[in-house]
This record gives structure tokens, sequence and C-alpha cells, in this order.
């Protein structure tokens, strides 16, 4: 069963070892990468966030709060080592990450970037949601914006 723990220093060295394939790599930062960033963006409330299937662990995602207008929840980074891709549990980890988001009601929605040639990425957001926001950011031409509503 997929489940949601905090990254800590009891658990952090089994998030190093996920891995994705060699195509995926250019889609996302490594999971050292994804705790150094919620390191950096503790100041905006940063988790790091690692799934586990019963009491492995099999993927890592980082949240934060995106405090710019418009204010909201920012999805940084999402992965599911390769040995663990096809079985559903992107898509029941991102269930649960959202109605995490939605029961703190601390915001109404969720953004994230994704490259627009990232196609399983695509198909896992929207399939749990996300919906292109209309947003272009002129410094990544090569990303879509998506937006999912927490109501």
């Amino acid at each position: 069963m997929i489940r949601l723990t905090d990254v800590d220093e009891s658990n952090w060295m089994e998030v190093v070892q996920l891995s994705v394939s060699e195509a995926q790599r250019r889609f996302l930062a490594p999971p050292i990468g994804i705790i150094a960033r919620g390191y950096v963006y503790r100041d905006c409330n940063a988790r790091v966030i690692g799934i586990c299937n019963d009491a492995e662990m099999v993927g890592v995602a980082l949240v934060r709060d995106f405090i710019d207008e418009p204010v909201g929840y920012d999805l940084q980074q999402f992965m599911i080592d390769e040995r663990f891709q096809n079985r559903g549990y992107g898509t029941a980890a991102l269930e649960l990450i959202l109605a995490q988001l939605k029961a703190e009601a601390r915001f109404d929605h969720v953004e994230v970037c994704v490259k627009k040639d990232d196609a399983a990425a695509l198909h896992v957001y929207e399939k749990t949601g996300f919906a292109d926001s209309g947003y272009v950011d002129e410094s990544l031409p090569d990303c879509v914006n998506l937006i999912c509503y927490l109501r």
C-alpha cells in the first residue's frame, strides 16, 4: 500500500538511492538535489516527501509554498524510481499528496511545471486532475504549467 512519509535523518539515504531511467534524468533533479532544494526552500515551507510501498521507499516529491502571486502550492519535483514505475504508485502517491494539501487548506491550488515532452509525467498529472493553466514562462519555453484546484 502506498503511503507518504517525511524525509528525515532516518530515511534520507534510502531516498538518495532512488533513480530514474537515463531518458528521464533530463526531466528532474537527482534525489540528493531534491533533498537540497527542500533545504534551500525551507523559508517557503518546503517538504520533502518520501513515497513508500509498505516499508520500501519507491519515490520522492518536493512541495513548497509559492509565495509570489498567485500564491499556492508548488509541486517542485515528483519521481518514482524506475524499478517501481508503471504500477500505479505515482498516481496513488500524487492523490495522497493532493489530499494532504486539500486538508491543509492554506491554498486553493497546486501548480507544477512539466517538460512538454515528458509524456509519462503529463499523463499522471492529467489523470489526477491537473490541467494546463495557460501560463507561459518565457524563461522555460519547453515547459507547460499545470494547475490542480483543491476544491
